[in-house]
């Protein structure tokens, strides 16, 4: 049974048990990601997570940390994201307690050494260099900051190199001070559990009345869309294959009409059986690959098609996607394949939960972002209640030219040629 503990400081705990494993995974996070900063800390959410595997008092070097996971063959990571930042360990629930050291550690006793943190400037600007060099990672970027012109929501996670090379020590301390508090925290745990897990947490985290001292905490600013033309950005790049990835302004996690979406966007390509995929790959040839997924925020989100196309035929390529989507708004989808869409969420779902770090994925991430949970059954029946007039409905709303916004990376300079190619 899924439980949930919130603590007096308001630190919350989802438990996740799974006996017929023998893992379990600690999954913290966080309510900061790159949305939550100003210009001139821009990256700073990233660059903490980065300075957390640096060493603590207890373990002086980032060698310290990984020997002792290592020890246990324990999987690690962090992340980060527009809106969390989560740190995750999977290990043999033999060493439960190890890990919840060990992270616990981490998090409250980080030493920010002024050396480590100019040394992972030059990570950090290499990681940069990593994702604009390879357009297929890149454009989701770029997408995103012509989608959310405006709002934090547009910023690059990585941040620009310039705040990298710059930021102060004393600003990433406040800042990770200022946000890495029990009230803006959720701690998934998910495997072989027990019910010592909740005296094991208080013992290695902060869960009383004490607080942890820091600047004034910060949130962000809602989004709204108010686009009103078609808005178009090329980066222009010497490739053989070009990156497109078109963009509609959507919904966030608590719009109902956000189940829709999810279904729409399997139909149009969320799979290899998907419209775009047979349109554009298999009776024209023009991709590798073409995709469709949202982008769900607490506000606000966007739909997002992405292909890597033939650079010699990228007009006719785009014009097939606007084709498709022009007779989804127009026609709909047929009973069959909602029918299929909805069996094929189900059944990526059941395939991830399989996992205890999919566990906590799943459950944390609903508490920390929805103030809720959902289990997959109750989402399972929300899903169902969607009809085929509510598929084309959506449609029709979000496939609007002039709410169209459109990235690519490729050898191209003219605008108006590929604005020409959004009649929608």
């Amino acid at each position: 049974m899924i439980e949930k503990k919130q603590f007096e400081n308001g630190l919350r705990l989802v438990t996740i048990p799974d006996l017929s494993v023998r893992s379990v995974t600690i999954f913290v996070l966080f309510a900061v990601g790159s949305r939550y900063e100003d210009k001139d800390i821009n990256g700073a959410s990233h660059f903490v997570e980065h300075l957390m595997f640096k060493g603590t008092k207890k373990r002086p070097n980032s060698l310290d940390i990984s020997k002792a996971l290592d020890s246990f063959g324990a999987e690690y990571n962090a992340a980060t994201s527009k809106d969390w930042t989560g740190y995750y360990i999977k290990i043999d629930s033999r060493h439960l307690e190890e890990a919840l050291d060990i992270l616990s550690d981490m998090i409250y006793n980080s030493k920010f050494d002024a050396g480590e943190i100019n040394k992972e400037r030059g990570v950090i600007l290499e990681e940069i260099n990593m994702y604009q060099d390879n357009p297929l990672m890149y454009i989701e970027d770029i997408l995103e900051q012509v989608v959310f012109k405006g709002s934090t929501l547009g910023s690059e996670i990585a941040g620009p190199k310039k705040v990298i090379r710059e930021i102060s020590r004393k600003k990433l301390f406040d800042y990770k001070n200022t946000h890495y508090v029990p009230e803006k925290t959720v701690i998934g745990i998910a495997g072989k559990i027990d019910n010592s897990i909740e005296r094991l947490v208080k013992k290695y985290f902060q869960t009383t009345d004490k607080k942890i001292k820091g600047v004034k905490q910060v949130g962000y600013k809602d989004f709204v869309f108010d686009q009103k033309e078609t808005r178009i950005k090329i980066i222009y790049k010497k490739t053989e294959q070009v990156q497109v990835a078109l963009g509609f302004p959507a919904y966030g996690y608590f719009d109902p009409r956000v189940y829709a979406l999810n279904l729409l966007s399997v139909i149009l390509g969320g799979n290899m059986s998907s419209r775009l995929f047979i349109s554009v790959r298999e009776k024209r040839g023009l991709a590798y690959f073409v995709r469709c997924y949202p982008n769900i925020y607490q506000d606000t989100g966007c739909l997002v098609i992405q292909s890597g196309l033939d650079k010699h035929r990228v007009g006719l390529a785009i014009e097939t996607i606007v084709n498709e989507l022009r007779r989804i708004k127009s026609t709909g989808v047929t009973v069959d394949e909602l029918k299929k869409a909805k069996e094929y969420l189900r059944g990526k779902v059941v395939l991830a939960l399989e996992d205890t770090a999919s566990q906590a994925d799943w459950y944390a991430k609903q508490e920390l972002l929805q103030n809720q949970i959902l289990t997959p059954e109750q989402k399972f029946k929300k899903f169902d209640l969607v009809t085929v007039a509510d598929i084309k409905k959506v449609a029709k709303e979000i496939f609007v030219k002039e709410k169209t916004s459109l990235a690519l990376i490729g050898p191209f300079k003219d605008e108006k040629y590929f604005e020409k190619l959004l009649n929608l």
